[in-house]
């Protein structure tokens, strides 16, 4: 009988202490991309000018036993524009607005101190759900569905509230390609690099 009292509250107690270790909530907030456009294959794009987009998702945090080291992974929806300038040649140049709608997963491995404050890094999957150019002759965009990125960033939780400020480089090529009447098909590499900052509620 004492043996199955103490496995009962060794089993509580494992339960509790699984509990206490993962958490999870909800996010939001702006991203502000600050390149784009990268090894453009034919000369029909004028550089790219950054401007904000958002991000809203949920993410849990894991804590690592006796480390202060947790693992945060996170299901993110993100939405980019840029302002492009495309001129093809011979033809009027016009400004156009290029909007990437996404999924991103960011794995992060962080660091917990003075109870507040923490710092992480990891490697961020992306997932492309759609791609658009704001002008009539460019809507037809096919975009190459994965990309890896890695995110590295700091920030403070007080209470349930948190707020964190994380760049993120992008590692890989994300290809897409579009029909010009004028040139024919048009590939071109869409990374990304961007500061994000997020406001995260944790439930």
């Amino acid at each position: 009988m004492k043996k199955v009292i103490l496995m009962v509250f060794l089993f509580l107690g494992g339960v509790q202490l699984a509990q206490s270790q993962i958490q999870g909530g909800i996010k939001g907030g702006i991203n502000y991309n600050s390149d784009s456009f990268a090894d453009v294959k034919d000369d029909v794009f004028n550089g790219a000018k950054s401007k904000t987009g958002f991000h809203a998702g949920a993410w849990l945090r894991i804590k690592l036993p006796a480390t202060g080291l947790y693992i945060r992974p996170e299901l993110v929806y993100t939405q980019l524009s840029n302002e492009v300038s495309y001129e093809p040649a011979g033809f009027t140049a016009k400004t156009t607005t290029y909007e990437i709608q996404k999924i991103d997963i960011p794995v992060l491995l962080g660091f917990n101190f003075l109870k507040v404050g923490h710092v992480f890094t990891g490697p961020s999957f992306q997932y492309i759900l759609d791609s658009d150019f704001n002008i009539e002759d460019l809507k037809q965009v096919d975009s190459d569905g994965f990309s890896v990125g890695l995110q590295l960033g700091a920030g403070v939780e007080l209470g349930k509230l948190g707020l964190d400020i994380r760049w993120e480089r992008a590692l890989s090529d994300t290809e897409a390609e579009f029909v010009d009447s004028n040139v024919g098909n048009v590939n071109f590499d869409t990374r990304v690099n961007q500061i994000i900052v997020g406001l995260s509620y944790r439930l």
